[in-house]
């Protein structure tokens, strides 16, 4: 059930690893895809635009459980590719113990917060009632969504990608019964589709837990596996509170923008979300080369082959060229046209609204795969500072284009602020890698000099 990616031609395993990611991806997204459209669709714009508010909250919230257990999953893939199974299945163990954790205090806290927070980015009162209970709904539901987040990132850091996949399908296709009973059918409104989320998420993870638990025999834990220790449960935390702030102030950077676009009112509001979506799942190949490039460097790092992960890189840099080009083409000529699944009897206005966002946005593609790139390779040489770093320039990046584009072009300026910050992300990761890069390759030549 595990794949080691030290040897073998790089390419053709980068593919064939990111192609099970890829699909994968494209599947978690329809969570909340398929729940904007059946609400578009039967519940009308302002029930979309109430899901749509809450899209920069998740991914905040979201970011910060994936960036915890790929943070955890860097560490079980330099064990693995360093043929230490004890200490492999160590960290496991801790890593169940942190998640635990962090479901408990997340829950809560979001919780409490929810309604505070939701007035703080100036929420409709239109749509405030619904976004509230919609989003109440999913963070009760985080401990299952970390569970999954968990059991999947172990799985890929051993070279699995297609486990996670199979169950993602399952989960999917599961969400949009849901979503048609409980919104459809049934008068849940839009707190339905936040149900069926939840309990597709919860059934995803428990088949999962027990699939992994029977066909991984290299995660059977013994006691003293399974033995708490604190200098490992903080290695964990230093390696995943970096990678969890990296994505969440991404998201905070987000919540910002659709702070100011729900000033602009409930169309706006629904075109803006929709669009996003369909760029979400669009442009998945780069996120999804990224968990590639993590595990590849990961494993090969903790084998001590950092030739093969320069080699790796220049050939992943190419399918981020090829990926732009291919999604550029996408938004241009289907974009609009898609965003109007979200919503019965789509006006011109909405869009017109969409049309813009991905005529700016189209154009800047290759700095966003070029982040997913050099960023989850720096977090598996086990660097988490620097791809937060990234993630400061583009909160400050996103905060300063509001500040200085939105007032005088209005939408077109919120529409820049993703392409400003996609660019400033690159700032700290592009120079870091290179000399990383060149430190580790001096390192490897001067072992291999004392091996003679």
């Amino acid at each position: 059930m595990t794949n080691d990616m030290t040897k073998g031609n790089p390419l053709k395993l980068i593919i064939m690893f990111t192609i099970p990611v890829l699909i994968g991806n494209i599947f978690q997204n329809f969570y909340n895809i398929v729940d904007s459209i059946i609400v578009g669709q039967f519940l009308g714009v302002d029930a979309l635009a109430a899901v749509g508010t809450t899209g920069s909250i998740n991914f905040l919230v979201i970011g910060w459980v994936s960036g915890m257990t790929s943070g955890f999953a860097i560490l079980i893939a330099q064990s693995f590719g360093a043929g230490d199974h004890k200490r492999l299945r160590h960290y496991v163990a801790m890593s169940i113990y942190l998640c635990a954790a962090m479901a408990a205090v997340m829950t809560a806290g979001l919780l409490i917060a929810n309604e505070p927070v939701l007035r703080l980015m100036n929420t409709p009162d239109n749509i405030f009632e619904d976004t509230r209970s919609y989003i109440a709904i999913i963070y009760a539901g985080l401990p299952v969504t970390i569970m999954y987040n968990m059991l999947a990132g172990t799985a890929r850091s051993l070279g699995d990608s297609k486990t996670p996949l199979y169950f993602l399908i399952l989960s999917s296709l599961l969400n949009i019964g849901l979503d048609l009973l409980f919104v459809a059918v049934l008068p849940l409104g839009v707190a339905g589709a936040a149900y069926a989320t939840v309990l597709a998420q919860g059934v995803s993870a428990v088949l999962c837990f027990f699939y992994v638990r029977r066909h991984f025999e290299i995660l059977h834990f013994s006691r003293e596996d399974a033995r708490f220790n604190g200098r490992s449960a903080w290695r964990l935390m230093v390696m995943g509170i970096p990678m969890a702030l990296q994505f969440s102030i991404t998201g905070l950077g987000t919540m910002i923008v659709q702070a100011s676009l729900n000033l602009l009112g409930s169309a706006y509001i629904a075109a803006f979300a929709a669009a996003i979506k369909v760029q979400n799942i669009i442009v998945q190949v780069f996120p999804s080369l990224g968990v590639t490039m993590a595990t590849f460097a990961g494993q090969n790092a903790g084998a001590g082959k950092i030739k093969r992960i320069r080699k790796g890189m220049r050939q992943a840099f190419f399918i981020v060229l090829g990926g732009s080009v291919v999604c550029a083409l996408i938004v241009y000529f289907l974009g609009d046209s898609m965003v109007t699944m979200f919503v019965k009897d789509p006006t011109g206005e909405i869009r017109s609204i969409a049309r813009q966002m991905f005529r700016i946005s189209m154009w800047f593609y290759p700095f966003l795969g070029t982040i997913f790139l050099f960023r989850n390779v720096l977090q598996g040489l086990g660097d988490g500072f620097v791809p937060m770093l990234g993630g400061v320039f583009e909160l400050f990046a996103r905060w300063l284009a509001i500040v200085l584009l939105a007032a005088p072009l209005g939408y077109v300026g919120i529409c820049l602020t993703d392409p400003c910050a996609w660019v400033s992300a690159l700032i700290p990761l592009i120079p870091v890698y290179f000399v990383r890069m060149k430190r580790l390759m001096r390192w490897e030549q001067e072992k291999m000099v004392a091996a003679e």
